[in-house]
């Protein structure tokens, strides 16, 4: 994917963001919850649509936050898959606004 795509397919992602370079750049975002509880009802539907897309992020989850990041290993960088793994994370019933940064 050139940086034209990236930066074009980022746009369309509300508080998605870039971190990192070359092969270990990611797209990132940080969800806020009131509660460990709604943060594990988060992950773990994030987990369900990463099996079903069969495309995993990595994962940190704190007590009420939860940050998803995307890379495709494959491509040694991003691609499609990401961005649309992404916008289903987005659609995510519970999905808050991103933390500022």
């Amino acid at each position: 994917m050139t940086a034209t795509e990236v930066v074009t397919r980022l746009a369309k992602l509300e508080g998605w963001r870039l971190d990192g370079d070359g092969t270990a750049v990611v797209i990132q975002k940080t969800f806020r919850f009131v509660d460990f509880a709604r943060t594990m009802v988060f992950v773990n539907a994030v987990a369900w649509l990463a099996q079903a897309r069969n495309h995993h992020p990595e994962l940190r989850v704190q007590f009420s936050s939860c940050t998803v990041r995307y890379n495709t290993h494959d491509v040694a960088g991003l691609s499609q898959a990401d961005f649309d793994a992404a916008a289903a994370v987005d659609a995510l019933p519970g999905a808050t606004r991103p933390v500022p940064v």
